[in-house]
């Protein structure tokens, strides 16, 4: 299954970034053969949509769960339209995250959204 966690560095021990369409990297990470792939989030520094277009760049790379601090409205949409759990709350080192996602410590919801509409933006927490 392949799950994405935004992460402020490229690698597993990075820390989790607690925003959705802003965060500086995403990990893609295979949970049946451990492997991983960073990227680096192209899109924050987009003026606006960024949770839409990071959203449809779950969908593209077969992500099944996204692992975040925080999710906007209209990424929760876009994910929740794909078919794409979201678990918000996440925090720490990425890899304890993985570690507690495959353990199935870590609760999915909906895609719910967790911040108002530019929050990454320093916008307020709902």
């Amino acid at each position: 299954m392949k799950i994405c966690i935004t992460a402020d560095g490229n690698s597993l021990e990075a820390n989790v970034d607690p925003r959705f369409g802003r965060c500086a990297y995403f990990i893609f990470y295979d949970t049946e053969t451990d492997n991983f792939e960073a990227l680096d989030n192209t899109n924050a520094a987009g003026m606006g949509g960024v949770g839409v277009q990071n959203g449809q760049l779950m969908a593209e790379k077969g992500v099944e769960f996204v692992l975040t601090g925080n999710l906007g409205p209209n990424a929760a949409n876009v994910l929740q339209q794909a078919g794409i759990k979201a678990i918000t709350g996440a925090s720490g080192k990425v890899k304890d995250a993985v570690e507690a996602f495959k353990k199935g410590s870590l609760n999915a919801d909906a895609a719910a959204p967790t911040v108002s509409p530019h929050f990454g933006m320093g916008g307020k927490k709902q």
